[in-house]
């Protein structure tokens, strides 16, 4: 692929919303994690715990770069050339950052948070906070702040193991050579609260605050079930047919997207249209596609 072909591919778009994420990783991390030697996850608590014990002149910034990299650019041929640059500028914009407000901004993060203090809970909290904001919007804009996870992607399949559980191995192993390294256990158990509020604030950026959720209803009753939740919702829903393998009778099998609030009175509305519904119901993140359908 041409390189004018590969910058035809980029949406400025992106690039923008990628550079707002790394700067709020940055900020995160910087203000709130590294003054008071909390460690974030992944490649990033590494570059931390690399920097407070090495010299000076090696630091966070510099790790950042030189861990994260390397692993996007392994990464290249599973990932596509335009994921790779998306993640590798994203590192760079937070690597830059963090330098920034180290080392340039009149703002002293040398021995406590300029906003929290020494307060350790406030400090872990905000800083996953505020860290997996970042994190969450550089997955959903198509980059990545760690390669932590393109590392998990390459191996975890030839380990037996998810995507998850690899990253959350990796973390683990992570903190307690943190405590070993420093000697205490109380940072570095403060830092999986910061990875467990890190990690749910990615869920949501990512997936959605509000999810929907996905009723499978299974039923020999498809036209009274639809007429009763079309005029109690005002919206289509998918029919499939179906065949019971033990009964070996026919049956329909009718897909349905409500709201968290709308759960309880769609499963009244089925149930009374036909007392031996069988409904599942999931949770989904996005819906893509045209307008929900109208009855």
């Amino acid at each position: 692929m041409t390189l004018k072909k590969v910058l035809s591919k980029l949406e400025w778009q992106k690039i923008l919303c990628l550079t707002i994420a790394g700067i709020i990783n940055a900020f995160g991390v910087t203000v709130f994690l590294s003054p008071v030697k909390l460690y974030d996850s992944g490649v990033s608590g590494t570059s931390m715990l690399l920097a407070q014990i090495t010299p000076e002149f090696l630091t966070l910034s510099f790790f950042l770069m030189v861990l994260n990299i390397p692993l996007f650019l392994y990464g290249l041929k599973k990932q596509g050339i335009v994921f790779t640059i998306y993640a590798i500028y994203t590192v760079f914009i937070y690597s830059v950052m963090a330098w920034l407000i180290i080392d340039v901004l009149p703002v002293d993060v040398s021995i406590a948070s300029p906003l929290a203090g020494s307060d350790l809970l406030l400090c872990a909290l905000f800083g996953g906070l505020i860290s997996g904001l970042g994190s969450g919007l550089a997955i959903r804009f198509g980059g990545a702040m760690d390669g932590i996870e393109v590392l998990a992607v390459i191996f975890a399949k030839k380990l037996g193991i998810t995507v998850g559980t690899f990253v959350m191995i990796y973390n683990i192993i992570l903190y307690i050579f943190c405590g070993l390294v420093m000697k205490s256990w109380i940072l570095p158990l403060y830092s999986i609260v910061t990875y467990a509020a890190a990690l749910k604030t990615i869920d949501y950026i990512v997936e959605g605050i509000d999810r929907s959720k996905a009723a499978v209803i299974v039923t020999v009753c498809p036209d009274s079930v639809c007429k009763m939740l079309c005029e109690a919702f005002g919206q289509g829903m998918t029919m499939m047919d179906a065949k019971g393998y033990y009964s070996d009778s026919h049956k329909t099998v009718i897909y349905f997207v409500v709201n968290r609030f709308q759960v309880g009175r769609m499963r009244e509305i089925v149930h009374a249209a036909d007392p031996s519904a069988y409904i599942s119901i999931a949770d989904i993140a996005d819906i893509y596609g045209a307008d929900k359908e109208r009855c």
